[in-house]
């Protein structure tokens, strides 16, 4: 689950890059293109710390499940020296 976060994490990565770069060029001042730059902004900081909070449970996943492992491998150990 742990690799799903981080791809989901990264892909809003992108996308706030996009949305920030977006708000930098002129293409926010085109006509027929929704050109409010302040959206653009916010836009990319929701999706940048969306990004952020996502990652964050990806570590956390990814460690929960190193130390389940680790705990499931010290509980056969015990059992076979038994």
């Amino acid at each position: 689950m742990g690799r799903n976060l981080y791809i989901l994490a990264g892909t809003l990565l992108i996308f706030a890059m996009v949305s920030f770069g977006v708000s930098y060029t002129n293409i926010a001042q085109q006509p027929g293109s929704p050109g409010d730059t302040s959206l653009w902004r916010t836009m990319g900081l929701a999706l940048f710390f969306l990004s952020m909070v996502i990652s964050l449970a990806a570590v956390l996943s990814s460690l929960f499940e190193q130390a389940e492992r680790h705990t499931d491998a010290e509980r056969r150990q015990r059992r076979n020296k038994r």
